[in-house]
């Protein structure tokens, strides 16, 4: 198998165009997750070339980090670049999350996150939500310590606004920024072609519609109470269930034509734009980290993304 790299531009490092995504592995919401799979699954991807494990406390308070730690155990630490965040609090009772991006909040939970992924330092640290209560001032001091002390490496900004990450930006460098992105959810469009100019390079999440572009689902699921494909995420909501079962048509198409599966064709749309870095894809078995994996020993043709793209016009999914 052969795997695709981008230069970050800020961190001035390379990083795999398909990255370990681990919301799905905290367990919560999300389905049935099976550890020993999940670890399995991680250990495939990076053996295939994928060098990025993004993760992050709050996904299964301290579940899916731990799994990352277990994963990486047997792995050099050199040869995988690890992101996580803070900021969104667990709460311990309700199970509602608060958010935090306090001096105090980020030492207390770097120190977490470095016990449960078993490392001395983190590659990519995120804030995972902007903080109305705490100044971005005391938030970027905090990271520019961390930086200092060597405990981080790049600083990142997730499900931030053009605005927000300038304010930060007058205070410490953005490397990098997380928003959500796919065939199904371009809102973004413009953000990541913007951060793009500057240096700060983009991780995308719901890389895959929740799974939709997967092909998976051709008639509406029955998800449990809860479930963030329902809650979190639109795309199993009408109208835009239909209208993704018309993008999927097409899309069968030109995976018949590779003789591909349906969700190579999503993962090579997404990583073929030149303002994605990388794409974030959950992984619950290795077959799944197989299959992503091989998506990048083809791509896409001007032709089928021409035809991609009028479709996502005509349907309504595209953004500038």
């Amino acid at each position: 198998m052969s795997m695709r790299y981008k230069h970050f531009s800020n961190a001035d490092v390379d990083v795999s165009v398909l990255a370990v995504g681990t919301w799905a592995i905290g367990g919560v919401n999300y389905g049935p997750v099976d550890r020993e799979e999940s670890i399995q699954a991680i250990r495939t991807m990076i053996h295939n070339g994928v060098n990025l494990i993004d993760t992050a406390p709050c996904y299964g308070n301290g579940t899916a980090e731990k799994i990352v730690g277990e994963a990486l155990r047997e792995i050099p630490r050199d040869k995988v670049l690890i992101s996580t965040k803070f900021g969104l609090v667990t709460d311990a009772y309700s199970g509602a999350y608060r958010k935090d991006a306090s001096y105090k909040n980020v030492m207390r939970e770097v120190e977490s996150s470095l016990m449960n992924l078993q490392t001395d330092y983190i590659d990519f640290y995120f804030v995972h939500w902007p903080d109305a209560n705490t100044p971005v001032d005391e938030t970027m001091s905090a990271l520019a310590v961390l930086k200092k002390q060597g405990k981080i490496r790049y600083v990142g900004v997730s499900n931030f606004t053009a605005e927000q990450i300038d304010q930060a930006c007058e205070f410490l460098k953005i490397d990098v920024q997380q928003p959500p992105y796919s065939m199904v959810d371009q809102t973004y469009t413009g953000l990541m072609q913007w951060g793009k100019k500057y240096g700060i390079d983009s991780m995308t999440y719901g890389s895959m519609g929740a799974g939709i572009l997967s092909g998976a689902y051709r008639t509406l699921p029955h998800f449990e109470k809860g479930d963030l494909r329902l809650t979190f995420y639109d795309f199993f909501r009408e109208p835009k269930f239909s209208k993704t079962l018309q993008l999927l048509k097409v899309m069968d198409k030109i995976a018949l034509a590779h003789n591909r599966p349906v969700s190579q064709v999503a993962l090579n749309w997404s990583t073929q734009q030149d303002f994605v870095g990388t794409a974030l894809v959950g992984v619950r078995n290795e077959s799944h980290a197989l299959e992503n994996c091989a998506a990048f020993d083809w791509e896409l043709s001007q032709g089928e993304m021409g035809e991609l793209n009028d479709t996502l016009n005509k349907l309504g999914f595209t953004q500038d």
